[in-house]
């Protein structure tokens, strides 16, 4: 099970980090909003903690936005606050549980174990013409031919496909594969190689081309339609 914490509190960050490590779960800690939001669009995961009061962007923008673009993991709210109209926002924004700071360690724990238990593990699998994609296993298959991805070919397949029908920069997957954000670090040449030989992959001799190369601006999965 792979978990997001989104928590600009260092200290507390690391210390649930820590702490849901030793509970044999896979953690990734983001101390801003604004990477924790690029970052659960770019990769699966099967739980998102998300705290509220976060600089920039608050969770419940956060919140809202990635349920508006269709990101369906789970999401565990943090906040240090404890009135009845936050946790309704909360929840309405699309929130899956609710956690007021400072809570029990023991009691967090129980509700990501709930979470999970709840979750279908369908949310992860995709559906594109006959491209088949399903996060939780890292599987890709086209027409059911099973296709061998390297890591970082899958990546830049899940960054597209989180943002299935839009055009995504070479510097978003410098930035969210590659992590990396200088524009001093000359990437694209590097991103051509692999989006080209990803495209090889699962575009092949296939009819309907789903990765497309959208000139000078970047590149977009889409069903092309035959005409």
């Amino acid at each position: 099970m792979h978990i997001l914490v989104v928590e600009d509190e260092r200290e507390l960050a690391n210390a649930l980090k820590q702490g849901i490590e030793a509970e044999d779960y896979s953690v990734r800690v983001c101390y801003t909003g604004e990477e924790g939001f690029y970052v659960v669009q770019a990769q699966p995961f099967d739980l998102m903690i998300l705290d509220i009061m976060l600089p920039g962007y608050d969770g419940f923008e956060i919140l809202a936005t990635l349920r508006d673009r269709g990101v369906k993991t789970p999401v565990l709210l943090l906040t240090a606050k404890d009135s009845v109209e936050d946790r309704v926002r909360g929840l309405d924004t699309g929130a899956d549980d609710y956690l007021v700071k400072p809570f029990a360690f023991p009691e967090f724990m129980a509700r990501i174990r709930t979470l999970l238990r709840r979750t279908p593990a369908v949310y992860q699998r995709f559906r594109l013409t006959d491209l088949e994609i399903d996060a939780a296993t890292r599987f890709v298959a086209r027409g059911g031919r099973p296709i061998h991805l390297t890591p970082r070919e899958f990546d830049l397949l899940a960054c597209l496909l989180n943002n299935k029908g839009r055009i995504v920069s070479r510097e978003t997957l410098a930035r969210e594969i590659w992590k990396v954000t200088s524009k001093h670090v000359p990437l694209d040449n590097v991103i051509d190689t692999q989006i080209a030989r990803l495209r090889r992959k699962i575009d092949g001799d296939s009819e309907r081309k789903v990765l497309h190369t959208v000139r000078g601006v970047g590149f977009v999965l889409r069903e092309e339609h035959v005409r």
